[in-house]
């Protein structure tokens, strides 16, 4: 009987998925890609907003007064999908701390929709565009490293 418990723990273990709520609970136990910048929120907001977007996220939840938005991003030919959160926590009013959060939506898949790493990328490369006086692109721009 014992066996048959460990055995039906050690799969469920296998097989989990992922949730928004996945995301929540990382991020209250200190987990993410945290990032300064020096951006003012309404535009990190912006920016944070445009790089889900760039990376094909379905619709984000934006919970903007308490400073984070969840997304998600369906499955593709290479991944079930994965599930993300980005928090904007104000340091000053010119500097932000950004937290992304990405998971697998499935413990199995070896790849993920987003990576924090990528997210971070098109964050910067946002902020580039509206440094220079840009608008941000619906499309997705070239990454600047």
């Amino acid at each position: 009987m014992k066996l048959k418990v460990l055995f039906a723990i050690i799969i469920s273990s296998l097989f989990s998925c992922s949730t928004l709520n996945t995301v929540l609970n990382e991020k209250d136990q200190g987990k993410g890609t945290r990032i300064v910048y020096n951006i003012q929120f309404e535009d990190a907001w912006r920016v944070s907003k445009s790089s889900f977007r760039w990376a094909g996220s379905d619709a984000i939840e934006e919970h903007k007064k308490d400073g984070y938005m969840l997304t998600s991003k369906g499955k593709d030919m290479i991944t079930s999908g994965s599930v993300m959160g980005a928090w904007i926590d104000s340091i000053s009013s010119d500097e932000m701390a950004v937290t992304v959060i990405s998971k697998r939506r499935n413990s199995l898949d070896l790849f993920t929709g987003m990576t924090e790493k990528k997210y971070h990328k098109y964050f910067k490369t946002g902020m580039e565009i509206l440094n220079n006086g840009g608008e941000l692109p619906l499309v997705a721009p070239d990454i600047i490293e």
